[in-house]
């Protein structure tokens, strides 16, 4: 359903980059992000290990193993779910990670197999035992991944006045810096009083300040402008985030540097990052409930078929809100993010089901943890 403006709680305008700039270095804020899930799932097993009488030499074990299929698994989950077209040409950027593209399915499809190998390797116990806990501490890593993923700009929704909306501005100024470097020097957003419909969109405006370097004149930047705004305006659907009014002409201030403005309008999306983070968080929370207050624990597979049934499942729900992240899912009724989540959730379910008839398992504290 589409909201009017009175309905919309909150316009989001994510205009900051995407991380932090350290001396010659940019930390960027999926990095951070991606390293605090790992950290507070870390604390998290720690704790559950000292619960449960298990050495925390187990738990640096474990660690190593989560890390290293994490970001193999989510890398070619990429790889081979979503593009590989293009990659079986270009072999050589496939260990290029530091450029994006990970699969959560990926990741958890490897997360599985290195927790199936740890089990036989270090614990001796059941691959469940250590996957209904590990579990826990996924959902909150996810929540905390999604959260980097929004301040990237990235797996965002389709154009949208809901509740809580996000205008990604910094996408069209590394677009402009990127392709125009040599003439624009600075480009800012100042947002504007009231909003512009079209097409039934309400869209937030803003005034585009570009600055330009020294060697422009009035002249040639009018020139350019025309070339922007054609290249920014032509971006697929998808990739869209500016909409430049007809009526619209660039003004241009007295002094120097040169400075010229006009007024454009955001197009407003939905946040299904921050919408998938809050789901994730909810789960999480469910999850180390039922861990720490009830015998879900001692149900070997419990915890870890609610983690597939109500993750998945959801996220099969959020992509509707998506736009499509690959050009092969444009023609397809459900993209490819739904047609991994399913098989995922029967899973889960078939765990859900078998753990609930069979009967409790415990283990006894480990006796010597230096073994």
């Amino acid at each position: 359903m589409m909201h009017t403006a009175s309905e919309v709680l909150a316009t989001l305008h994510w205009d900051f980059g995407k991380g932090i700039p350290i001396g010659g270095y940019t930390l960027r804020f999926y990095q951070i992000f991606f390293a605090l899930g790992f950290v507070t799932g870390y604390r998290l097993m720690l704790g559950f290990f000292k619960k449960e009488g298990v050495p925390q030499d187990w738990l640096d074990r474990l660690l190593t193993y989560m890390v290293i299929a994490t970001i193999i698994g989510a890398r070619l989950g990429h790889v081979f779910f979503y593009q590989w077209d293009y990659y079986k040409l270009h072999p050589d950027e496939i260990l290029k990670v530091w450029e994006g593209g990970l699969a959560s399915h990926g990741a958890a499809i490897a997360i599985v197999i290195a927790l199936i190998w740890f089990s036989r390797q270090v614990s001796k116990r059941s691959p469940l035992w250590i996957l209904d806990r590990v579990v826990i501490t996924v959902a909150l890593a996810g929540c905390f991944i999604r959260v980097g993923n929004w301040f990237n700009s990235e797996i965002y929704g389709k154009p949208g006045n809901s509740a809580i909306e996000t205008v990604y501005l910094d996408l069209p100024r590394q677009d402009l810096l990127r392709y125009w470097d040599e003439s624009i020097d600075r480009v800012a957003f100042v947002p504007l009083e009231g909003t512009a419909e079209r097409d039934g969109l309400k869209h937030p405006r803003y005034t585009l300040e570009l600055t330009y370097t020294e060697k422009m004149s009035r002249e040639a930047a009018s020139l350019e402008f025309a070339d922007q705004a054609r290249f920014l305006s032509s971006r697929a659907e998808e990739d869209r985030q500016l909409v430049f009014p007809d009526q619209a002409e660039l003004q241009f201030a007295e002094g120097a540097p040169l400075k010229a403005s006009i007024e454009v309008w955001g197009i407003p999306r939905h946040p299904t990052q921050l919408i998938e983070a809050f789901g994730y968080l909810v789960i999480f929370f469910l999850l180390w409930y039922l861990y720490e207050r009830t015998s879900a624990g001692s149900r070997q597979g419990l915890l870890f078929g609610l983690f597939l049934v109500t993750v998945f499942g959801y996220r099969y729900a959020v992509e509707f809100l998506k736009v499509v992240q690959v050009e092969a899912e444009k023609d397809m009724a459900i993209n490819l993010g739904q047609s991994l989540s399913i098989p995922l959730v029967a899973i889960g379910l078939f765990f859900v089901i078998r753990a609930l008839r069979s009967p409790a398992v415990s283990y006894p504290p480990v006796q010597n943890p230096a073994e």
